[in-house]
């Protein structure tokens, strides 16, 4: 049983190609074919434009694929949301679609757009916002370069950002955010219905989620004395409780926890200020980097 999966090539290439790698999933893209092998014999990929997915998603010339929300409302397609996944090109949250104006205009408000002319690519979920807000506007589907059109191309822009540095750099503001965005996986409905096809792309959304809350995390190991455990717990963060397990010395333990790879040096002087000292009463074996963990933070791998 062979599957298709839709890869978003462009912006998100690069990250979702990580995000793959590091569930496992070793996907070798040719820079001259839009086709890509992988690992796994049952799984081939093709790189698509995130914009287009849903279209191929829905008309089963794909069985799943990764896109954006943004562009599956924006299509109207009907396809099937397997899973969200939370991460874009610059970082693990969403991003937003804004309505954004030169710094110098007047504008403050989506009401002050009547019959003003508005640039994106978004277009109908554009059209849909400003006609909630019962404002007339011309919308203008936008080929690329959206933030330099304004204020001589167009009056006002809707467009992606992650942290609003490329629209200040253009000498634009934020008036409003008209749609969050993350990435999904979707699948062909008919796809969906084919148990075979369906247990596969769950497996994989299973892993990539996992793979997802792996990142930016370590497994901490230490052997700690039993009289000290207490303190040490009360200074150790968790995704669960820390797995305890024996040791040859009754009068030792072994402590593994997982935690944020950003506060694993706020944890070790803490760890040595819990009343003891870390080289003589904590051996630290290794920090490393943990492995698979499904959605419910559970080790997988």
């Amino acid at each position: 049983m062979k599957m298709r999966i839709g890869i978003p090539k462009g912006s998100l290439q690069e990250a979702t190609l990580q995000l793959f790698a590091h569930a496992g999933l070793q996907i070798h893209v040719n820079s001259r074919s839009y086709f890509a092998s992988t690992g796994d014999p049952e799984i081939e990929c093709m790189l698509i434009r995130a914009q287009e997915m849903a279209r191929y998603v829905e008309h089963g010339a794909l069985d799943a694929g990764l896109t954006g929300l943004d562009w599956v409302i924006e299509s109207g397609l009907e396809v099937v949301t397997v899973a969200d996944l939370i991460y874009a090109k610059q970082s693990r949250g969403k991003v937003r679609w804004v309505l954004a104006a030169p710094e110098s205009s007047t504008f403050q408000k989506a009401e002050d757009f009547q019959g003003k002319i508005i640039a994106t690519e978004l277009v109908n979920v554009t059209k849909n916002y400003f006609h909630s807000h019962r404002v007339d506007v011309q919308v203008e589907f936008s080929w690329g370069a959206t933030e330099v059109k304004p204020p001589m191309l167009a009056d006002a822009i809707v467009e992606v950002t992650e942290t609003g540095s490329s629209l200040r750099a253009n000498h634009l503001r934020i008036l409003d955010t008209v749609l969050e965005s993350n990435t999904q996986i979707i699948a062909n409905k008919s796809s969906w219905a084919d148990a075979g096809k369906r247990r596969k792309i769950e497996n994989l959304a299973l892993m990539l989620r996992g793979a997802m809350e792996a990142q930016d995390r370590v497994g901490l190991m230490l052997n700690v004395r039993k009289e000290n455990l207490a303190a040490v717990l009360a200074v150790l963060p968790a995704l669960k409780n820390p797995t305890i397990s024996t040791l040859s010395d009754p009068d030792w333990v072994a402590v593994n926890t997982i935690i944020e790879e950003a506060v694993v040096r706020q944890i070790l002087p803490k760890l040595k200020a819990a009343k003891v000292s870390v080289k003589e009463d904590f051996k630290i074996p290794a920090i490393r980097r943990s492995h698979i963990l499904d959605p419910f933070g559970n080790r997988i791998v």
